[in-house]
């Protein structure tokens, strides 16, 4: 490989893509020096030392040397190369089922081959199928370190890998850069680390290394956890220094006359989060907070009053979420709730086009619009606002964090209306006009992120160091517990007859399937297949399918029948995971649960049990189960509570799959584990304000070494 130019020590990495198969490297994130040098192996193979042939026992991984003694093409049930390899202490076969002809070249009789493998116990004897091998010299010497296997393609040959990553090793800035004194004792340079880690030596404890405990592993561990506090640090000084629309509520104004015209009262803990956020609305900074609640906590209603109070105050909010189900959700909700006070609300969505679209724009433009709602529609080009002073996030992480970026970058820097303007169309009576001064500095709204999937306290403290978090602890009267069952789908004739039972007194039941149609790769029950069964098994019973692929006014159609009690069954997709509240529904059956994700499956369960009527939740599973089916399947059986879930969510899946940083590309941690490195996090937690107030230049540079342009995320 041509080597690249070696920066100079602590500089920024090198954007430069090296050469070879650019593709395949890009794919995988290598895109220069110290990409390579922390693209760690997943495992390690000893080729240290070789082993007499007669010493193999069955089962076990060797590698040997010998002479070919034979090499013939035999044709059984298939084609394969048979090679016969001695040495000194025996005699074995190595057996290719595909092979070519320079595999057949380097195999000759009387080459000198080396070769690593398994032995198996054979019909023909003692044997290795495809085991690694290379024709070699007699007195070639062995490796002195163990060879790394690393992840790659099938476009990437680990023999190429193991080059590129030795030379951009040498080449990567890995200087010192962080005071002694910042670190933990008694853990080698980060150039000795990684040394170690790629190349460790014979005699290294290959089980530290394997289980993430060993010195070198716990210094690339407290040097990414640094880098993480210090960006987030950075980010909460940064929105510090930014200017917000001050959005304090008036006495008899529109937050206060929505209260008094809910239908319910308040939980005391949707008390207790509509005064933290009040406060933040309040500040003349952009409040960054997230509000987290069990399913049926009453998350909408807290969304409303503070829209309320920004819109009190002649400000436009605009409430974003994953599926169009669950924005029209909300989109009904709030227009039922503002719209006797006064306040037009926009719905954009992408099934809404042509004309019914330009002119909600148009409202959305002019200011007519105090609250927009739809999904992802919200964030398009043409979509602008006139004064936006609050931005809601709805489920938040089912927005990837670039998604979530991009509507951060629409709405953030508006220039606040400079004087001989025309202004923006009247808000209704008793809402105030927003009156920012001429020629003031530029302004960001307010941003509420929400989320039914708790998130953990060790999480919390990582990923949402410079995010205040709110909490719906507590769930508002007349919800009813949920029983959930665990089956085998052998017992899927009983679970048909509960169903049919359930209809008769009248209830309504959910039936979710993963898939839509039949797929070559999974062997799933699927919506159309179980609509058509459950269908002919319960005649006079009105079955429908929803699914994702259905036309917006489709589903619309299904939902609203559902809905109004007339579809007594609804085999539906996961498309009924958020948003959908049909009291009358007592019964879920999950099919093939075992695939869904802890957090999907306390999602689609609070589906029911939502009326008065004690509810039901089955989980289906075909077997074999996995240890980590097992596990969640136990999980959801065990408990109801989402922030108990959501911590062994968290021990199952790990943070970047749990918070969505996987739709990002880019996960925030690639080294550290939160429930395990809790030590170095809280080390890192204590020396990252003291690095930024001492050492400002080093807090940088280790910023972009380990984080570069994915700091951005952190603002998301």
């Amino acid at each position: 490989m041509p080597p690249t130019p070696a920066p100079a020590e602590g500089a920024k990495p090198s954007l430069q893509p090296l050469s070879g198969p650019a593709r395949a490297l890009r794919k995988l994130g290598l895109a220069c020096d110290i990409d390579l040098a922390l693209h760690l192996p997943m495992r390690y193979e000893d080729e240290t030392r070789l082993v007499p042939i007669a010493s193999l026992r069955e089962g076990e991984v060797g590698q040997v040397q010998g002479v070919v003694r034979d090499s013939r093409v035999e044709t059984r049930a298939r084609r394969q190369l048979v090679v016969y390899l001695a040495d000194e202490s025996g005699e074995l076969v190595l057996r290719l089922l595909h092979f070519y002809p320079a595999q057949q070249k380097a195999l000759a009789p009387g080459q000198c081959v080396r070769a690593r493998g398994e032995l198996r116990g054979g019909f023909f004897g003692r044997e290795m199928v495809h085991p690694e091998f290379r024709a070699v010299a007699p007195d070639a010497p062995l490796p002195q370190a163990l060879t790394p296997v690393y992840p790659a393609s099938a476009a990437l040959p680990q023999a190429y890998l193991r080059k590129a990553v030795a030379s951009a090793l040498a080449r990567a800035p890995l200087a010192e850069i962080l005071p002694p004194a910042t670190l933990p004792t008694g853990l080698p340079s980060l150039r000795e680390a990684l040394q170690l880690l790629h190349q460790p030596p014979p005699g290294t404890p290959l089980a530290a290394i394997e289980d993430h405990s060993h010195p070198a592993w716990q210094r690339l561990k407290f040097e990414e956890l640094l880098a993480q506090q210090l960006a987030q640090r950075q980010a909460q000084a940064a929105r510090a220094r930014l200017a917000a629309p001050a959005l304090a509520p008036h006495e008899d104004g529109l937050a206060f006359r929505l209260r008094a015209a809910l239908p319910f009262a308040l939980t005391g803990a949707q008390q207790r989060v509509v005064a933290e956020i009040g406060a933040d609305l309040a500040l003349a900074q952009p409040m960054h907070r997230l509000l987290q609640g069990d399913v049926g906590s009453g998350k909408t209603v807290v969304a409303a009053l503070a829209a309320a109070v920004a819109m009190d105050a002649g400000w436009q909010c605009a409430l974003m979420a994953p599926t169009e189900i669950l924005a029209e959700q909300h989109f009904r909700k709030l227009v039922g709730w503002l719209a006797p006070l006064g306040i037009t609300t926009a719905w954009l969505s992408g099934s809404r086009k042509g004309k019914a679209r330009q002119k909600m724009v148009e409202q959305v433009a002019s200011g007519e619009a105090l609250l927009v709602v739809g999904t992802h529609a919200v964030i398009q080009h043409d979509v602008a606002f006139a004064r936006l002073g609050l931005a809601v996030v709805d489920e938040q992480h089912r927005f990837g964090v670039a998604q979530r970026l991009a509507l951060r970058q629409k709405l953030e820097r508006q220039a606040v209306p400079a004087p001989g303007r025309p202004k923006p169309a009247q808000p209704p009576r008793g809402v105030a006009e927003a009156q920012p001064e001429p020629g003031g500095p530029h302004l960001e709204p307010h941003l509420l992120m929400m989320s039914a999937t708790p998130i953990p306290r060790t999480l919390a403290m990582s990923y949402f160091a410079d995010l205040a978090v709110s909490t719906l602890d507590e769930l508002p009267p007349g919800r009813t517990p949920v029983l959930t069952k665990v089956f085998a789908d052998a017992k899927r004739a009983q679970v048909i007859g509960r169903i049919r039972d359930e209809v008769a007194q009248g209830r309504q039941v959910y039936w979710v399937c993963p898939l839509v149609e039949e797929s070559e790769h999974l062997d799933l029950q699927n919506a159309t297949a179980t609509h058509a069964e459950l269908a002919a098994a319960l005649p006079g019973v009105n079955v429908a399918l929803l699914h994702g692929r259905m036309r917006a006014a489709e589903k619309a159609a299904v939902m609203a029948g559902f809905t109004a009690g007339q579809t007594q069954l609804l085999v539906a997709t996961t498309v009924i995971e958020v948003g959908v509240d049909v009291p009358n529904a007592s019964l879920m059956v999950i099919e093939h649960a075992e695939r869904f994700g802890l957090a999907q499956l306390h999602q689609l369960r609070g589906r029911v049990g939502r009326g008065a009527t004690a509810s039901v939740c089955v989980l289906l599973f075909t077997g074999p189960l996995s240890p980590t089916g097992k596990a969640r399947l136990r999980t959801m059986a065990e408990t109801s509570d989402g922030f108990e879930i959501a911590r062994r969510d968290l021990e199952i899946r790990g943070p970047g799959e749990f918070m969505g940083a996987r739709q990002s590309g880019d996960a925030l941690l690639r080294f550290a584990d939160l429930a395990a490195d809790d030590a170095l996090l809280q080390r890192a937690r204590a020396e990252a304000p003291r690095l930024l107030r001492e050492r400002p230049e080093v807090a940088e540079a280790q910023v972009q070494r380990w984080l570069a342009g994915r700091a951005e995320f952190l603002k998301a």
